[in-house]
C-alpha cells in the first residue's frame, strides 16, 4: 500500500509547551510555510468578514448566551429575517477539519511550563498556574465543541513530543516519523 506524502504537519500544544515555536523552528527547517496568523485571516477572506474579526474567534468558543440564541435563529417561527446561516460567522464556521495531516501535540512538564510563563511575563508571576490552565481549558473546549473529541486524547494525534527533549530532538523525530527530507514549498505547518 503507498502512503499519500504528507503536505500538512499540525502542531497543537499546551500552553507555555513552546509548540509554537518548535513549529516555527520545524517550518524553518523544512523550507515550509508556517500557518499561524495566516489562518484567521484566510477564514475572513473565506466568509467575507473582517481578520479583526475573525482573530476574535480564533481558538474560542461563543459566549453561551449567543449559542443560546443561535436555537431561535434556527425555529422558523424566531428566525431573523435577511440572515441565512452562511451569513452568519461565528467559531462553529470559522473550524474546519484537515484530513490527510500529520498531527503533533507538544507538551511540557508542568515545571517547564510554569518557567516559560513567568519568563514571558514576569509581570504575571503569581497568577502562572491559572493562566496556564484557563488556556488549556479554553482550547480543550473549543477542539471538544468543534470535533466531538477530547483534546488531549492520545489517539488524535500521529505523535506526542515533550518540549523538554529540545527542538533539534522534536525536529528529528518528526523527520523521522514522515520520512520528509527535503522541502516542498506547497506544504504547510500549522499551529
Amino acid at each position: 500500500m503507498t502512503r499519500a506524502p504528507i503536505r500538512v504537519i499540525t502542531v497543537e500544544r499546551e500552553y507555555g509547551s513552546r509548540g509554537g515555536e518548535f513549529a516555527h523552528d520545524l517550518a524553518a527547517h523544512l523550507g515550509w510555510r508556517l500557518l499561524d496568523s495566516e489562518l484567521p485571516c484566510a477564514a475572513a477572506r473565506a466568509a467575507g468578514i473582517s481578520p479583526e474579526l475573525a482573530k476574535k474567534y480564533d481558538e474560542r468558543l461563543d459566549p453561551w448566551y449567543y449559542r443560546y440564541g443561535k436555537v431561535f435563529w434556527h425555529d422558523s417561527g424566531y428566525s431573523i429575517s435577511g440572515l441565512s446561516d452562511d451569513q452568519i460567522f461565528d467559531s462553529e464556521r470559522m473550524l474546519a477539519n484537515q484530513p490527510g495531516c500529520f498531527h503533533v501535540f507538544v507538551y511540557a512538564t508542568a515545571a517547564a511550563k510554569r518557567n516559560w510563563f513567568i519568563r514571558a511575563f514576569p509581570e504575571q508571576a503569581e497568577q502562572a498556574e491559572q493562566l496556564l490552565a484557563a488556556s488549556d481549558k479554553r482550547r480543550a473546549a473549543v477542539i471538544r465543541k468543534a470535533y466531538q473529541q477530547e483534546w488531549c486524547a492520545r489517539g488524535l494525534y500521529h505523535m506526542l513530543l515533550n518540549s523538554c527533549i529540545g527542538t533539534e530532538a522534536m525536529i528529528a523525530a518528526v523527520q523521522s516519523c514522515t520520512s520528509l527530507a527535503s522541502a516542498c514549498p506547497q506544504e504547510a505547518v500549522q499551529t
